[in-house]
């Protein structure tokens, strides 16, 4: 085969070259998708003795992820490698695999990150600056192994890689529910297989203070219902982020969304009292008071605190969604304002935030913040997180602040992979110039966790957020939404080796949903359920809590059914392109979900918690019977009679109803169906 240089559209290039597809739709599983890279002829074959070395700078991060690949290659391969732990004393002389780094890398904004990969049938070859780019490059490395008839082996490559921004997050909220340090740890483990390096750690909300204090004990014995971080856990948690070259953002939420504060430290409230830790979830009004002294001698106290305890050089203030209803009903408040000039509520904010950010710069940290934070007065080395849209970033950038985008990246949202795929942070068409696009750092996929667990907080996170950070590091021209579909499925199995429990834990909420019973027919059936978009599930008549049961249909249920984005696709081919070979699959889904009913109720019988998608059930096998009807109508190329029409419109209208905050996500396609019939 011939050299062929092939940048980011490799994946795309099957179908004009199919010489090339073998290489790249079995080899090429990568995601992030490299920035260049070029196929080679012939391939690294993998056996027992493989051995990697070390030449240059090393360091403890190094070695740790290199011996981390060595032992997930050999899991993946079942290969018994005697190399144990790589050191600097290994020789690399006589190792298969040889890792040059110039420089130990520092965990902060902009450091070096790239790395060159070369595979040939002899020997594999990874060089970086940095060993945090040596680590990018290991987790390319362990995601082009392949297989065949005679073993295990790396196609020949040469990859030149580099991220596009560089800041490439995740958040997790661990306030609404608490997530226990596995969580936080095998989702760390997931970010850095995905080249992410910043873990935004939401710690503070109304639900719950989770950091421990020595110097204000009450934020954990009052604060928190017990669940709360030790510092102890906090620094081993920051060392296992360091060790995969991610850094570590604390937040903690302030003047708003604090409720959990005052329970424990009264003073700070706006409000006359009494408050409790929110069991609810919303928008609240207590607020700290802005006006006092003591609330700015409490937060220095704190913050001096939490800097010492967390090394990177930015502290989130959060800053958000104060609806501002206690100060202005404060008469105390109100004369603070007339008395230093301050003309709403809007500049009081204004205010508190210079306060909080003096506090900072005392104890060397930059601020983060929410959109509502962002004032000229402030200084550029501040980072602006635009939750509200490109509008904000936009905006902040052409003033030469720095910004880091979510809004489109909020995956509580349960939108499907593509929409986030498709956002971009400096879309095309920007109007920005290129000094300014600099000031778009990149962005963070948000994991707000009102409605997640730790046993469902995985499945919400992964694999959609793969796809995400493959937005932040690839060049934009990697946007193929088929390629991302296709290599994400592959990089979520891999995923299951870290331990994330995003495939595993949906049988088992099965099996306890159906309550020991067979859930083939309950799987057939939550397999094309989704739950509601955006935050409706919040307003379909129940008031959900933070000790509300999360174990039902609806939480089992996947952000996005791939086997009904698979039925739509085939019926786009079939209606739009007249593949009338597809038929045949077609009708086998549509048969086996007519028929799911009655084998469901059998365990529907058995156990009352799926009471509530009974009816929904009935009406999956009544639009399939109408999806196989209306093939039939499009293959003779007659329209359907106006009864069967109006028959099918009201099946239909009935299905697309969300029973227990769920819905089901084949109805769109039933409904193209349906209109392919009509005159």
């Amino acid at each position: 085969m011939k050299y062929f240089k092939q940048f980011v559209f490799v994946l795309l290039l099957t179908t004009a070259f199919p010489l090339l597809a073998e290489v790249s739709v079995s080899s090429l599983n990568l995601m992030p998708f490299p920035k260049n890279i070029v196929v080679k002829t012939g391939e690294f074959r993998l056996n027992a003795d493989f051995s990697l070395a070390l030449e240059g700078v090393g360091g403890q991060r190094i070695y740790v992820n290199a011996t981390r690949m060595l032992r997930r290659l050999s899991n993946r391969t079942g290969l018994f490698f005697q190399q144990d732990f790589i050191t600097a004393e290994t020789r690399s002389d006589t190792a298969d695999m040889i890792v040059k780094t110039t420089r130990i890398g520092r965990l902060g904004l902009g450091e070096d990150e790239s790395y060159k990969l070369i595979v040939t049938p002899e020997k594999v070859t990874l060089s970086a600056e940095t060993d945090l780019g040596a680590i990018r490059g290991l987790e390319s490395l362990l995601q082009l192994l392949s297989a065949d008839e005679n073993g295990y082996f790396f196609p020949a490559v040469e990859i030149d890689d580099a991220p596009r921004f560089p800041w490439r997050g995740l958040m997790i909220d661990v306030s609404r529910h608490f997530m226990p340090v596995d969580v936080i740890k095998r989702n760390l483990d997931g970010m850095a297989a995905v080249k992410m390096n910043v873990f935004h750690w939401h710690l503070s909300d109304n639900q719950g203070i989770r950091v421990e204090s020595k110097s204000l004990p009450n934020l954990q014995s009052m604060c928190s219902d017990g669940m709360f971080y030790t510092q102890e856990q906090i620094r081993d948690i920051i060392a296992y982020a360091d060790e995969r070259g991610i850094r570590v953002i604390p937040e903690f939420d302030v003047p708003a969304h604090c409720a959990a504060w005052m329970v424990g430290y009264p003073f700070l409230a706006s409000g006359p009292g009494p408050y409790k830790i929110a069991r609810y979830w919303g928008v609240f009004d207590q607020t700290m008071n802005p006006a006092k002294e003591s609330t700015y001698e409490f937060l220095d106290v704190f913050f001096k605190e939490m800097a010492a305890l967390f090394p990177d050089e930015y502290l989130h203030i959060g800053g958000d969604e104060n609806t501002g209803k206690e100060w202005s009903a404060n008469p105390e408040i109100q004369a603070f304002m007339k008395a230093n000039g301050i003309d709403d509520n809007h500049a009081l904010q204004k205010h508190f935030n210079l306060r909080v950010l003096e506090i900072l710069t005392r104890y060397n940290k930059k601020m983060i913040g929410w959109d509502e934070i962002f004032q000229p007065a402030l200084p550029k080395n501040i980072v602006i997180h635009s939750w509200r849209g490109y509008k904000a970033l936009d905006e902040t950038a052409r003033k030469g602040y720095m910004s880091i985008l979510s809004n489109g990246y909020y995956i509580d949202l349960i939108q499907p992979a593509e929409y986030h795929y498709l956002i971009d942070p400096i879309p095309e068409g920007s109007t920005l110039s290129e000094e300014q696009k600099k000031f778009i750092l990149g962005g963070e996929a948000t994991s707000w966790a009102e409605l997640v667990v730790p046993e469902t907080i995985d499945s919400r996170i992964w694999p959609r957020t793969a796809c995400i950070a493959e937005r932040f590091w690839s060049p934009q021209s990697v946007n193929d939404v088929e390629s991302m579909y296709r290599r994400m499925e592959i990089v979520s199995g891999q995923m299951e080796e870290l331990d994330l429990q995003h495939i595993k834990n949906y049988d088992y909420m099965l099996r306890r949903l159906a309550n020991g019973n067979d859930i083939s027919a309950l799987k057939r059936f939550v397999d094309v359920v989704e739950p509601v978009k955006i935050y409706n599930r919040h307003f379909q008549g129940i008031k959900y809590a933070s000790f509300s049961p999360y174990t039902r249909v609806v939480d089992a249920a996947r952000p996005e059914s791939m086997t009904a984005r698979r039925f739509r696709k085939m019926t786009d081919d079939f209606i739009d392109n007249k593949n009338v070979g597809v038929v045949p699959e077609l009708t086998a889904m549509l048969q086996s979900w007519k028929s799911n009913h009655d084998e469901l109720k059998k365990t529907i019988n058995l156990s009352p918690v799926l009471k509530e998608i009974e009816t929904m059930s009935q009406d999956l096998s009544i639009i399939s019977t109408v999806g196989i009807e209306a093939i039939e109508y499009v293959k003779k190329g007659k329209p359907a009679p106006d009864k069967w029409l109006a028959e099918s419109k009201s099946a239909l209208a009935q299905a697309k109803e969300p029973r227990g905050q769920a819905e089901l996500a084949i109805a769109p396609t039933i409904e193209k169906l349906i209109r392919s019939c009509e005159k």
